[in-house]
């Protein structure tokens, strides 16, 4: 007996349909029940302003998508968005916005803030503020050091402008790792 590998018994075996048709027909002086397949078909551009060319429609794949592999289906569309917004960090024109998603985590707002470049620079200042004060809870000596800092502006531009030494940013970048 051969084994039927069809996409509707792998669905069956392993996922309960949400959608179950029945009918009640009557074959041979008998009532039978038939259950009918529910089989759904979308056709749309996802892939948003894609950077290539897509082929025509009528030259295109229809593709199985479900939650095992949509990851991998949305890194193959990579849907593309490109739009400008009003730039409200420095109140001067507008701030342009291309971002390419290649799956569902794109949409969280620190990772959509991570493709703008502007957005990028405050949230990598916000996170290391943050690693700042973990660091410095509970150590009154760094604390002080850190009002000593804040309130002389000459001693504060000259650290902003001091290389970073290779420790200070392997450490942020483990940081940056480690929130991902």
């Amino acid at each position: 007996m051969a084994i039927n590998n069809s996409v509707q018994k792998f669905i069956a075996r392993n996922r309960a349909p949400r959608v179950q048709i029945e009918y009640d027909v009557e074959i041979y002086g008998s009532e039978k029940k038939i259950e009918l397949p529910f089989v759904m078909a979308v056709l749309a551009d996802l892939a948003g302003k894609p950077r290539e060319e897509l082929p025509p429609v009528t030259d295109r794949k229809f593709l199985d998508i479900d939650i095992d592999n949509f990851n991998e289906r949305m890194k193959a569309i990579a849907p593309r968005v490109a739009f400008a917004v009003p730039n409200t960090l420095t109140g001067e024109g507008q701030l342009m916005v291309d971002i390419t998603l290649e799956n569902m985590d794109d949409f969280s707002p620190a990772q959509i803030a991570r493709k703008v470049d502007a957005l990028n620079q405050l949230l990598e200042a916000r996170t290391q503020l943050a690693n700042l004060q973990t660091y410095m809870d509970g150590k009154a000596g760094a604390e002080n050091l850190v009002n000593k800092l804040l309130q002389d502006p000459t001693l504060l531009k000259t650290l902003a402008n001091a290389p970073k030494s290779a420790a200070t940013q392997q450490d942020v970048s483990a940081d940056n790792e480690s929130a991902e």
